[in-house]
């Protein structure tokens, strides 16, 4: 078929606005702003705005079911700002480049689908499914469509574990064999007791439309403005906070995920309607790679820890411990390069004589003499007020504006994601599991 100028302007027409500003923009500089959807406005959602503004976008529309947050989007971001309640809107849209989904968890999977077979690149917080099923759809949706697809957990942008990957890859603590992680806390509002607004109502609210997928049950805020706490809708403590352990290590060592998987844990003291445990352990089997040795990994997460909130990362090798946090720090302290001895049941005799040959063969040092053996620590941390969440995002708009792949991909979010809800299968089910990291599937 003969190409018109009618044919390209037609063409030009399905583009959003702001790319075709970029294509007729020899420099691709003062046209390039990536223009934004916010669909889901809720905390995360307006912390994930404000990352991506500081990083040189422009928020155009936000779709949230809550009237309240959307009258709230238009106090800090303009009057003019496109709001509504159908997220299709906005798919609609042709300025907007770039969605940012921030929804429960039971929506992720649909919301992303369609935004991506709408000519919208994707930013999706984590857990990037809720359920195991969505994750492959997903991943062939990215590719099917060729769209921009990162998940939102920030630490595999985050300078704090580029030196640890750094490090670990230069041997700073020899060969590692276990990872130890956790993520506690000891409040309400980090046990999610959000707030529930005094206008909460039918009139404020979508409800069906919150509902999705998910059983058809009474009008109740409470299961909104809470929805972590319950299984419909969330994927409990594995999928908020398993999965940015799971993010982070596997961008620190190059793993791609366990052949096992166990956890157990319990409602220990949220009792309050919830239907998910406020305590968790993981016990994971990593096997060994051309990337990496075999290593265990445990998880915890423990949402009535007395001793406040903490999280972090506790590496340990066969030469010194990397603990990562806000921060990196390796403590080494290289092995003793005797064996030492324990010689004391032995006759007088034995024992002058094991004395002997062991003086002949370590002639220049004493055992056990941990007071010889050098000890060295290194630190590493960020600028002040370094936040990695602007530089997840300022990453995945760079691959907006370039095409080329973003550092969390499709892939990598649910290579995160699966082992987190297999957590939730493996304690709801009371029993281990063997899973596949090439497949992502549960194998048994």
């Amino acid at each position: 078929m003969r190409t018109t100028r009618r044919h390209l302007l037609m063409g030009a027409a399905a583009l959003p606005l702001s790319r075709m500003l970029r294509a007729q923009s020899p420099n691709g500089t003062a046209n390039d702003r990536v223009q934004i959807a916010l669909i889901g406005a809720g905390g995360q959602g307006m912390s994930d705005v404000r990352a991506s503004l500081q990083s040189g976008s422009k928020l155009v529309a936000v779709a949230d079911i809550y009237q309240g947050r959307l009258d709230r989007s238009k106090e800090l971001w303009g009057k003019d700002l496109f709001t509504t309640r159908d997220y299709r809107e906005v798919l609609a849209r042709r300025d907007v480049d770039a969605v940012i989904i921030a929804t429960p968890d039971h929506w992720h999977q649909k919301i992303s689908i369609d935004a991506m077979q709408a000519g919208k690149d994707v930013y999706c917080e984590k857990p990037m499914v809720q359920l195991l099923s969505d994750g492959h759809d997903v991943i062939d949706a990215s590719k099917k469509t060729n769209r921009i697809f990162q998940v939102g957990s920030q630490r595999v942008s985050s300078v704090v574990y580029q030196k640890a990957k750094e490090l670990l890859a230069a041997g700073a603590i020899g060969e590692f064999n276990m990872v130890e992680a956790w993520w506690d806390r000891n409040d309400a509002i980090g046990a999610w007791q959000y707030s529930i607004p005094t206008d909460a109502s039918p009139a404020t609210i979508d409800w069906d439309r919150f509902l999705g997928r998910a059983p058809k049950v009474p009008f109740e805020p409470v299961r909104l403005f809470r929805w972590r706490n319950y299984r419909d809708y969330g994927t409990g403590v594995a999928g908020d906070l398993f999965v940015h352990l799971f993010s982070g290590m596997h961008y620190v060592t190059g793993a791609i995920g366990p052949t096992r998987v166990y956890s157990t844990g319990g409602l220990r003291f949220w009792k309050d309607g919830r239907d998910v445990p406020d305590v968790l352990l993981g016990l994971y089997d990593y096997p060994k790679t051309d990337k990496h040795p075999a290593f265990n990994l445990a998880l915890r997460v423990n949402f009535e820890d007395g001793a406040g909130e903490s999280s972090g990362f506790r590496f340990v090798g066969s030469d010194g411990i990397m603990w990562i946090g806000s921060d990196v720090t390796v403590s080494k302290q290289p092995r003793n390069p005797e064996p030492g001895y324990t010689i004391g049941t032995f006759t007088q005799k034995e024992q002058d004589e094991y004395l002997r040959q062991y003086r002949e063969k370590y002639p220049s040092r004493r055992a056990n003499a941990d007071n010889m053996r050098p000890q060295s620590d290194t630190h590493f941390a960020p600028p002040r007020g370094y936040n990695d969440s602007v530089d997840h995002h300022r990453n995945f708009l760079e691959s907006v504006r370039s095409r080329k792949p973003v550092v969390e991909d499709a892939t990598f979010g649910f290579r995160a994601a699966g082992p987190a809800l297999a957590s939730n299968v493996s304690y709801f089910e009371r029993k281990m599991l063997e899973w596949d990291p090439e497949t992502m599937k549960i194998t048994s």
